[in-house]
């Protein structure tokens, strides 16, 4: 079986790839699961596993010509498959987006669940593949009204391409807000389910600083049993390994953005 998801947000400080690595994390308890950096541009997914100095990162693998193989780009970290993104502008510049369709398609075909982080904005062909790419997408939110617009633009994006919405997740939820207003109206406006209510917690912005995904760093913390409920509540749907990888390999890439 395989799904691929891809965790995305419309716009950046929803805290995205913490919610990536900590779903990836809670999921590994069941899945064999794979977690790649796919945002080619501002990439930090590595900061957060302490790869910051990793040697082949998928940089890499999108250069034509590389020597590199899709397994020099994997590291095994915190009971996951994790595919670090480099953080050089010569390399962003060097890479083919193209590419990441060959890199997942042969990653598809030894793991349960793909978890691909995505960029905060839909700016670029490079930007918005990993959302045509997926089965499904998590929408990471906040709970306020422009980040629920945000997030309404990467829904509508990803259904245009026939990629559907697996739930929502609000993170860094401050007991000031109004999140239960916000929730309803998330319900209405998105598919899937309302995942779970992220807390907001320094223990994220310690584990960040210690180079470790939260479930690691700060495994008892609320905002660490909020995104457990999280990953209990996403459905991963079987699938075919060689129909997910051959599905990737033919890919239209997007005409516009």
């Amino acid at each position: 079986m395989v799904e691929a998801f891809a965790v995305a947000s419309g716009k950046g400080g929803t805290g995205k790839t913490t919610s990536t690595l900590a779903l990836g994390m809670a999921l590994s308890e069941r899945y064999d699961v794979t977690v790649i950096d796919a945002d080619t541009g501002m990439a930090n997914l590595l900061f957060h596993t302490g790869l910051d100095d990793a040697d082949v990162t998928l940089h890499d693998l999108l250069v034509e010509g590389c020597d590199a193989s899709v397994d020099d780009a994997v590291y095994d970290r915190f009971g996951m498959s994790v595919v670090p993104c480099g953080t050089s502008l010569e390399a962003f510049e060097a890479a083919d987006p193209a590419r990441l369709r060959e890199v997942v398609a042969e990653l598809a075909a030894d793991t349960d669940v793909l978890l691909l982080d995505s960029p905060a904005a839909l700016g670029s062909k490079s930007a918005v593949l990993p959302v045509v790419l997926a089965d499904r997408v998590v929408v990471v939110l906040q709970p306020t009204v422009p980040s629920l617009s945000d997030g309404l633009k990467v829904q509508e994006y990803a259904r245009s391409y026939g990629t559907e919405t697996a739930g929502v997740l609000f993170n860094r939820v401050r007991d000031d807000e109004d999140t239960e207003r916000i929730a309803e109206q998330a319900a209405r406006y998105f598919g899937g389910t309302t995942l779970a209510s992220v807390p907001e917690s320094d223990a994220v912005r310690a584990a960040r600083r210690a180079g470790k995904p939260l479930l690691a760093h700060a495994p008892t913390d609320p905002a660490a049993d909020a995104f457990h409920e999280a990953a209990s509540n996403l459905d991963v749907r079987d699938g075919d390994a060689a129909g997910v990888a051959d599905r990737f390999k033919s890919a239209v890439l997007p005409d516009r953005v």
